[in-house]
């Protein structure tokens, strides 16, 4: 057996076809599928079923599966137990937080971070799921929930306000119900986040417009239209053309948490992008 045919196993099955297995491992599809019989010969067993939707895992290929995984783990583990000791302040660091905070809140400190520290390098990656730190497809998360895995040093960082806001002067009477008022709101995926629903409850009868799961997008979005957004206010209070709408009660805020596995704890460049954010997060009059 090939040992290296076992990553591509992985990327299969997680991915469900070639062509995903291809893009999760930076390969092509024919690649991917000489390796994965190539695996199938070694152990002598059919570890897929092909069909019609994508690739099926056999009786055989979940145990395969299970034995393949625990090996992905030491591999990961041993890597950021090496990689953890470094001291040098130099090589790269990945951070994984949403689309919106990295433009508006980390991008500008990032830029003041590396001026000082050219020997590093970082990879922001932008997206609502959260990246696994077990698996190092990020250094250092932020995300607005707690971190469940035990392995992962965590904290919260700061306390995010939230306003709503409009295009064109707005007024919201105490008793209103919303009706004739259109809305700019996250997409179902997103849908039972805490201000979708407060601006629901707020105004029941009120039509949604526009849905996203970008909160830059639905920024721009409400500047460009007469809709009603709930926006963080680093966003809303700098973007021309917004106009904070009032309401009663004033919309659910969040919290911001930041997370690294334990085992980079002693990593250098990483110890040291953590302060430096943390420092000027702390110096930010738009967080508390």
């Amino acid at each position: 057996m090939e040992w290296g045919d076992l990553r591509y196993f992985l990327a299969a099955a997680r991915a469900g076809t070639l062509v995903g297995a291809a893009k999760r491992i930076g390969s092509s599809q024919p690649t991917v599928g000489r390796r994965l019989q190539a695996l199938e010969r070694a152990v002598g067993q059919k570890l897929f079923q092909r069909t019609t939707e994508g690739l099926v895992l056999t009786e055989e290929g979940l145990l395969v599966l299970q034995y393949a995984e625990r090996m992905e783990g030491e591999v990961f583990a041993l890597s950021r137990s090496l990689e953890g000791q470094e001291g040098e302040l130099t090589g790269q660091v990945k951070v994984s937080c949403s689309d919106w905070f990295g433009v508006y809140v980390l991008a500008p400190i990032f830029a003041d971070f590396l001026h000082l520290h050219p020997g590093i390098r970082i990879e922001l990656l932008t997206d609502s799921r959260p990246f696994d730190l077990n698996r190092r497809e990020a250094d250092l998360a932020f995300r607005i929930v707690p971190f469940e895995d035990p392995d992962i040093v965590q904290r919260k960082l700061l306390e995010i306000e939230y306003a709503a806001y409009t295009a064109t002067p707005n007024v919201i009477e105490p008793d209103s119900d919303g009706e004739g008022q259109r809305l700019v709101t996250m997409d179902t995926q997103f849908g039972d986040m805490p201000d979708v629903q407060w601006l629901h409850q707020q105004l029941p009868q009120a039509t949604v417009a526009f849905t996203s799961n970008s909160r830059q997008v639905q920024a721009e979005y409400c500047a460009r239209s007469n809709g009603i957004a709930i926006l963080p206010r680093a966003i809303g209070d700098g973007l021309a053309g917004l106009k904070v709408v009032e309401f009663p009660t004033r919309p659910p805020g969040r919290s911001v948490w930041l997370g690294y596995h334990r085992d980079l704890r002693n990593l250098a460049r990483l110890r040291a992008l953590i302060k430096f954010v943390t420092e000027a997060l702390e110096a930010d009059e738009r967080f508390v």
